[in-house]
């Protein structure tokens, strides 16, 4: 039937008297009705069943199913997160025990109080063993970190530029943990040597009172 026939067809319904049908039906005998109210009091049945069904149960457990069904998600994700960190236990169980030994070996390098004034003269040794001229060697003021404590000493020294190299490379050489920052080098005037201005700084570790103190320092600090 082509499409035109259709339109025709809808056409010749009589919508008035399919209307009338409902204006004389006997509520109390339905199967005496028509099929046309019969079928739309069907219909509506079925879409009011349908909504109040929605709002008075499936809406609410379809949001409790998708919200399990977003928790199963996250439930997959943790037992497969935690499904991997057991099978690469004993590897971060040997990391963390390489990571204590290298921090070990490494608090080593940071000498106690006692002996920073013993580092500080190797490094004056080491520029005069290389023939370097101090023209100032000032320790700073002790900056306390977490577990170590930071001592800047400002340095000015003349030497060649090859002295000045050597001596660097003996500060990295030294066993202790010694840097040198804020390098500035410059020419002396009328002459071939160098000045070489930096900060050298040593390090050393707490002991267990200082410590102690700057836990301290840090609870009454969170607690104000």
């Amino acid at each position: 039937m082509s499409a035109k026939a259709n339109l025709n067809a809808i056409a010749k319904i009589d919508f008035r008297a399919a209307l009338d049908e409902f204006q004389y039906l006997n509520p109390n005998d339905p199967g005496s009705w028509p099929l046309v109210p019969k079928v739309t009091v069907l219909v509506a049945v079925f879409a009011l069943i349908l909504t109040m069904g929605w709002l008075l149960f499936w809406g609410d457990q379809w949001s409790a199913l998708e919200t399990k069904q977003q928790e199963e998600q996250t439930l997959k994700q943790d037992y497969l997160e935690k499904k991997r960190q057991a099978v690469n236990l004993d590897l971060y169980t040997q990391q963390l025990a390489d990571i204590d030994r290298s921090f070990g070996a490494l608090l080593k390098q940071l000498p106690n109080k006692s002996e920073i004034e013993a580092l500080l003269i190797e490094v004056n040794q080491a520029g005069l063993g290389r023939g370097l001229q101090f023209e100032l060697f000032r320790p700073g003021a002790e900056e306390i970190k977490d577990f170590y404590a930071e001592l800047p000493v400002t340095v000015k020294i003349n030497g060649s530029y090859h002295d000045i190299g050597a001596f660097a490379g003996d500060i990295a050489k030294l066993p202790r943990i010694v840097t040198l920052n804020n390098i500035v080098v410059a020419p002396v005037k009328d002459s071939s040597a160098l000045t070489l201005d930096a900060v050298v700084k040593t390090f050393r570790y707490l002991d267990e009172s200082e410590i102690a103190q700057q836990k301290q320092a840090a609870a009454k600090g969170a607690a104000q």
